[in-house]
């Protein structure tokens, strides 16, 4: 291994790295690393004498991603309904910098709720992993629960997995649920890997049966659960290590 691109003459010895992350103790970290347990950059190390960068070294343990100081930071907000999905707004209107004011890292927001729209949204000042989690390729499921004008009939979940044809393509779910049913307006759950936007909304005003109220419930690995409107959670230990597996971080 000392020929590749993992070795550093004059970087930090692997366990002496691990075992200040608090993986354990160096001759426990040994162990690890000797039955190949230990991935540095994607690749499986069992070289105990291995050096590597710890600035830039990305490092798993038994598959879950360990970091190497407290400056990483990843939260979960549930965007209360008239909150703005940016780090700042001109016009003055609340934002999502609002609730995170006790943080002093700058943090990237991942995708974006509409104005309308409530629930589950990430903030994280790594921005590879905002990149990757945003991106199409990572196809990222997102589930919404959907208040919508009328009876919803029977079938329309099929119609909607089938695909609808919207004025920038065609769109589907993944799985559809009806929750609830009355006369007037009823109550839908969705899942979609989409993120076109206020694609919940587009879809079911395209199939009649417009919007009332929308909450983003899930968002990959994470589930809104709980939280109250306005709230935040920082993402730590294996919440943390999903999430980036999700994304092969």
């Amino acid at each position: 291994m000392s020929d590749d691109d993992q070795y550093r003459p004059d970087g930090v010895r692997l366990q002496k790295v691990m075992a200040a992350a608090g993986v354990g103790s160096r001759r426990a970290c040994e162990e690890l690393i000797a039955r190949g347990k230990v991935r540095v950059n994607g690749k499986r190390v069992t070289q105990l004498g291995l050096r590597i960068d710890p600035t830039s070294a990305i490092i798993h343990v038994r598959g879950q991603r360990i970091f190497l100081d407290d400056k990483h930071l990843t939260v979960v907000l549930h965007k209360p309904v008239g909150v703005v999905s940016t780090m700042s707004d001109p016009e003055g209107r609340p934002c999502l910098a609002d609730y995170v004011t006790e943080y002093e890292t700058r943090l990237f927001h991942v995708g974006r709720l509409d104005t309308d729209t409530s629930g589950l949204i990430v903030m994280t000042n790594d921005g590879e992993l905002a990149n990757r989690l945003a991106h199409p390729r990572w196809e990222v499921p997102k589930t919404y629960v959907a208040t919508v004008s009328g009876e919803v009939p029977r079938g329309l979940g099929q119609k909607l997995k089938s695909g609808i044809q919207l004025e920038d393509g065609l769109v589907s779910v993944d799985n559809f649920v009806v929750k609830a049913v009355n006369q007037d307006r009823s109550v839908v759950e969705l899942t979609l890997h989409s993120g076109k936007n206020r694609v919940v909304r587009r879809m079911l005003d395209e199939v009649g049966h417009p919007v009332q109220s929308l909450v983003r419930t899930r968002f990959g690995t994470l589930f809104l659960g709980h939280m109250r409107p306005g709230t935040v959670r920082r993402l730590e230990n294996e919440q943390l290590a999903q999430l980036m597996r999700m994304v092969e971080l």
